[in-house]
C-alpha cells in the first residue's frame, strides 16, 4: 500500500512522493495524519538554515492530530480509531538529564520532524510513548494546535504566573499569541508588545492590550499601567536585541524573565538590573507530557479561540507555497496543512 508524503528536498522546494506503508514496530502505532501545522521551525527549515540537521530528503512536520490507525506489538494502552497527537521528543533515557527526570530536554534528545521523518505524510509510525488522546469534543483540526500551545503552558508554568499578576510579551507571533492566551487564563494581566501592525490588529481582535515600541516609551507607558511598580513576568519572544533591553528596563523587582526565544547571535543583557532588582532569568525549552494534558483540557474548555488562530488551510501539495506565504505575509498566523481525507 502506498500513500503521499510531502518531501524537503533543499534549496526552499518540497516534492510530493508516494511512500509504502510499513507496519509499526514494537511498541509503535501507526497514525493516519489528519492535519499538521506548520510553525517558525519550519520556516526555517524552508529557509535551509538546518540542513545539517534535516539533510535534503525529509518529511518535516511536527503540529499534528490524526487517528490511531494499527497498533504495533506491545501496545496496550491505546485503540485503532482514536483520535490522537504526538509529542514529539525521543529521549534516551540514559543521560544525566533523563536520569533526573528532565527527559524533555534529554542531552541526545530527537525531535520528530527535524531529526526524524515527521507528520507530512498520510501514514506515520511513531513511538506510543510520545501520543496523546484528543479529548472528546475536540476536532481534528483545533487539536493541530495542541503542539505550539504545549509551548506556551510550558513556558507560563516555567514563569510561575499566578493570577493577578502585570505580565508583558516581547512580540505578538503565534507562540506570543498563545503565552498571551495562557497567562490570561491563569488570572494574569497580559500586555503584549509588538511592531507588527498585521499581528497587533490579531492580538486586539484576541482582546489583548498592545504597545507598540516604535510609536510610544513603553517602559513610561507600563509604568503607568503598574502605578510604576514594573511587569512581574515578561516572555522574550522577539529574539532581537531590543526584545533583550526592554525586558530588563521595564521589569518590576523581583520579576521573573522567561527566555523562550532562539537568539541566532548572542545578545548584550543588562546584569546590572538583575543585580539592583533582584530578578530571576528562566529558560523554556519545548515541552513536558503534562504541558500537552494541559493544552488538550484548554482547547477542550474552549478557552483558545482556535478558529481565530487558524488563519490558513492548505492541502499537502501546496507545503512549499504555505511556507511560502508564511515568510512573506504578516497577516498569516497559523497555517494546517490538510493532510489526510478526515
Amino acid at each position: 500500500m502506498t500513500f503521499d508524503a510531502s518531501y524537503y528536498c533543499g534549496n526552499k522546494a518540497f516534492t510530493l512522493k508516494q511512500k509504502t506503508a510499513s507496519m509499526p514496530s514494537a511498541g509503535e502505532v501507526q497514525i493516519d495524519v489528519a492535519y499538521c501545522g506548520l510553525c517558525g521551525t519550519d520556516i526555517h527549515i524552508f529557509h535551509g538554515h538546518m540542513d545539517k540537521r534535516t539533510g535534503d530528503h525529509r518529511i518535516i512536520g511536527h503540529e499534528m492530530s490524526g487517528v490511531i490507525a494499527r497498533l504495533g506489538p506491545e501496545v496496550e494502552e491505546f485503540e485503532v480509531g482514536q483520535n490522537v497527537v504526538v509529542r514529539p521528543l525521543i529521549h534516551c533515557g540514559n543521560c544525566p538529564t533523563c536520569r533526573r527526570g528532565y527527559e524533555h530536554i534529554c542531552q541526545n534528545l530527537k525531535f520528530i520532524g527535524i531529526d526524524t521523518d515527521g507528520a507530512l505524510q498520510e501514514k506515520w509510525n511513531v513511538p506510543a510513548h510520545t501520543v496523546h488522546i484528543i479529548p472528546d469534543g475536540v476536532s481534528l483540526k483545533h487539536a493541530a494546535l495542541a503542539e505550539p500551545l504545549a509551548v506556551a503552558c510550558h513556558d507560563v508554568r516555567r514563569a510561575r504566573v499566578t493570577k493577578g499578576e502585570d505580565v508583558l510579551i516581547i512580540g505578538g507571533g503565534p507562540i506570543g499569541i498563545l503565552i498571551g492566551m495562557v497567562a490570561r487564563n491563569s488570572g494574569a494581566h497580559v500586555v503584549i508588545s509588538e511592531i507588527n501592525e498585521a499581528r497587533i490588529e490579531i492580538a486586539k481582535k484576541l482582546g489583548f492590550k498592545t504597545v507598540n515600541p516604535k510609536e510610544i516609551d513603553i517602559s513610561s507607558d507600563l509604568r503607568g499601567i503598574t502605578e510604576t511598580k514594573g511587569m512581574d513576568v515578561i516572555f522574550e519572544v522577539s529574539g532581537v536585541q531590543a526584545g533583550i533591553d526592554l525586558m530588563t528596563e521595564v521589569a518590576a523587582t523581583r520579576a521573573r524573565i522567561c527566555m523562550v526565544a532562539i537568539h541566532a547571535t548572542k545578545p548584550e543583557v543588562d546584569l546590572f538590573q538583575f543585580f539592583w532588582k533582584e530578578l530571576e532569568m528562566l529558560g523554556a525549552r519545548v515541552y513536558e507530557a503534562a504541558d500537552y494534558e494541559m493544552a488538550l483540557n484548554l482547547l477542550s474548555d474552549g478557552k483558545i479561540p482556535a478558529e481565530m488562530i487558524i488563519t490558513d488551510l492548505r492541502d499537502l501539495e501546496e507545503v512549499e507555497d504555505a511556507l511560502g506565504s508564511l515568510t512573506s505575509d504578516p497577516t498569516m498566523l497559523k497555517t494546517l496543512i490538510r493532510v489526510g481525507h478526515h
